[in-house]
Formats: structure tokens, sequence, C-alpha cells
């Protein structure tokens, strides 16, 4: 079991830069591949970034490239969202998942992550 929680999240203004945390707690975290992913209002839960178990591998949605950047720090059981440049179709509730990871790829499908935290709310504003 893993437990992941997610800080960070606020209100900002559009080309403002935000930093989203996930601590995780319960089992090894250096065993998982990290991802996070976000829900707007009336929209489906899309995939944002992944990374790997090890952090050399990371995988983007194509709308966030080059502007969000995921990494982790295995010692402090955390991942990380930078995101800069934000604009207000970035605003949405930002989960962060866990998968338990045999090999070391960062996956984006959702239904591949086993555990979820509760969520951050991220609202930018034009």
């Amino acid at each position: 079991q893993v437990q992941l929680v997610e800080s960070g999240g606020g209100l900002v203004q559009a080309e403002d830069a935000l930093r989203l945390a996930c601590a995780a707690s319960g089992r090894t975290f250096s065993f998982y591949a990290m991802g996070w992913f976000r829900q707007a209002p009336g929209k489906e839960r899309e995939f944002v970034a992944a990374i790997s178990r090890s952090g050399a591998l990371t995988n983007y949605a194509d709308s966030v490239k080059g502007r969000f950047t995921i990494s982790r720090d295995n010692a402090r059981s955390t991942v990380y969202l930078q995101m800069n440049s934000l604009k207000p179709e970035d605003t949405a509730v930002y989960y962060c998942a866990a998968r338990a990871a045999t090999y070391d790829y960062p996956p984006s499908p959702s239904h591949e992550y086993s555990y979820w935290g509760q969520g951050t709310q991220v609202t930018v504003s034009s």
C-alpha cells in the first residue's frame, strides 16, 4: 500500500509558475513509477507527465511539453511537477499516482496506476 499526498496547488495568473509536490509513504518509493494527471471540470482525467523508477526516463503530454518538468527525489520519497508558463487551460485538479514497476519506464495510461492521491487544485486566471 502506498499513500500519496499532493501539495503546492493554488491560484496564479497566466504565465506564472507553480511547483507541485507529491509525498509518498508506505512502501519503497524507488519501486514505483510516478505520474501526474489532471481533471478539469466537466472533462475526463488526462495524463500530464510520468517518470520512471530511477528518474532517468520521463514522458509528457503534448500540451505540457516544454512548459512542465517532472522530477523525483527518491531519498525524500517525493515527486515534483514544475509548471512554467501556465495557461488558463491548465486549470484542473492535479493528481499524482504510483505504479509498482518491474521495468524502468514512465507509463502514461491511467489504468496502469494503482495508487492515487487526493488531488490539489490549480487555478490559472487570464
